[in-house]
């Protein structure tokens, strides 16, 4: 067969995986994977839908991919994923440039469909989405120390602005004893650090086995040998439970590390979303986070612009961050999407002011980050080395505190050689606005 494929993946890790377990596929089907769309035959664009910044960003990469086509440095283009299954023939109708177009479903059936679209002039097909196969070989797209693991896929919470459940479907776990043997596969292949992803992480296991099940297999990925770290994103507010804490808090490996996407702190605001709590109750859920790890470091997003939100919501808000003092904080202006709950809702707020109040709280965020960051100067924390620099001849890599290709890192020296995927204690000598400076110890 001999033909290339540039495979491009867009938004986030789980899309991500859903490419790698493609990727692997096509590869042993006979295709030649490459690097750059440049010289490919075919173009694979697996689309992210989630919100309209997300949207934009895919329909610019499919202009890129046409204009190279049009000069003759690409063949076909087939477009996948979100935004694939969520407007289906109309990018082929808007869209002239794309050969094809597929749904989620088609990911299991990837190599006939690739097949037919060389022999075919125009394409689509939309599998029901719950086809989407949830585990299979992985061609890592990842550096070799680390690898994201997708427990679950689809979401059933319906939280108001959120498209996520129209696009992938409903909440469906993976059987624990597969994704215990993935794990170990990845350790065996070298991988030291896993990151737990799902839409909803904490929900994982209740749909097959009826109650939650996370603190169970991270109990179990903790006891395959050769992994360093393993770091939980996705976390839902609701079903962060003594039992995941005390299986965080006891188990070495597991981060003190929390992914904990909030949304907003006004609990008027928070019900309008199909969302839970207000800002006491978060409150005292992180106390109790804290409580039983008081060194964890949380992560959370914020929407901005919310229909509805008034001065006293995002005061209300920008209080709860002062207060709570986030270590890791992204902010959005509410993207209103078709098809949800919050698109035509009343009182839509100005999207200049939901872009202003966003960078409000970022710039105060800052303040606090800054403070955090300073406060670590003088102390000895482990990293992972990502990368090294000859020029200076210093190391860059990531804190057990960050979180790849979302957070920051530090850059140290080191009076020996090390090599990418090394795991270094650092002495934080500095900062550099958003990353640490050190020292390795020897």
């Amino acid at each position: 067969m001999n033909k290339k494929i540039g495979f491009i993946s867009l938004g986030c890790p789980k899309n991500q995986v859903d490419s790698e377990l493609m990727i692997k596929k096509l590869s042993d089907a006979g295709y030649q994977m490459i690097d750059t769309p440049f010289g490919a035959d075919i173009v694979i664009i697996n689309t992210c839908g989630f919100i309209e910044a997300a949207k934009q960003e895919a329909i610019d990469n499919i202009i890129e991919m046409g204009q190279y086509k049009e000069d003759g440095d690409v063949g076909k283009i087939i477009v996948i994923g979100c935004m694939a299954e969520r407007y289906k023939d109309e990018i082929l109708k808007e869209m002239p440039e794309v050969d094809a177009v597929a749904g989620l479903g088609i990911n299991g059936d990837i190599v006939e469909f690739v097949n037919n679209v060389v022999n075919e002039e125009k394409k689509s097909e939309y599998p029901n989405k719950t086809a989407l196969p949830l585990s299979g070989e992985r061609v890592l797209t990842t550096p070799p120390h680390w690898a994201y693991l997708k427990i679950s896929d689809g979401c059933s919470n319906c939280c108001s602005f959120c498209a996520i459940p129209l696009i992938r479907g409903p909440f469906r776990s993976r059987k624990i004893e597969d994704i215990v043997s993935e794990a170990k596969a990845l350790a065996d292949e070298g991988v030291k650090e896993l990151i737990v992803i799902a839409q909803d992480t904490t929900r994982y296991g209740l749909d097959i086995y009826g109650r939650l099940m996370l603190p169970e297999l991270l109990t179990q990925l903790s006891k395959i040998d050769d992994l360093r770290w393993i770091r939980l994103l996705y976390c839902y507010p609701d079903r962060i439970t003594d039992e995941l804490l005390t299986v965080m808090r006891d188990n070495e490996k597991i981060l003190n590390y929390i992914d904990l996407p909030l949304q907003h702190a006004s609990g008027r605001l928070l019900k309008t979303m199909n969302r839970t709590g207000d800002k006491e109750s978060l409150t005292a859920l992180i106390n109790k986070i804290r409580s039983y790890m008081p060194d964890c470091v949380l992560r959370t997003t914020f929407i901005t612009g919310f229909p509805g939100e008034t001065d006293e919501d995002f005061d209300i808000l920008s209080e709860f961050i002062d207060d709570i003092g986030f270590d890791r904080l992204g902010c959005f202006a509410f993207s209103p999407e078709e098809g949800t709950k919050a698109f035509d809702m009343e009182n839509q707020v100005d999207p200049e002011l939901a872009s202003h109040r966003g960078e409000v709280l970022m710039e105060q965020q800052y303040s606090i980050f800054t403070e955090k960051q300073e406060a670590l100067i003088g102390k000895t924390v482990e990293c992972v080395v990502e990368d090294y620099d000859g020029y200076s001849d210093s190391y860059s890599g990531r804190t057990w505190m960050d979180a790849p290709e979302i957070d920051s890192a530090i850059r140290f020296i080191s009076p020996k050689e090390l090599n990418i995927g090394d795991f270094v204690k650092v002495k934080i000598t500095n900062t550099n606005e958003y990353d640490l400076l050190g020292e390795a110890v020897r």
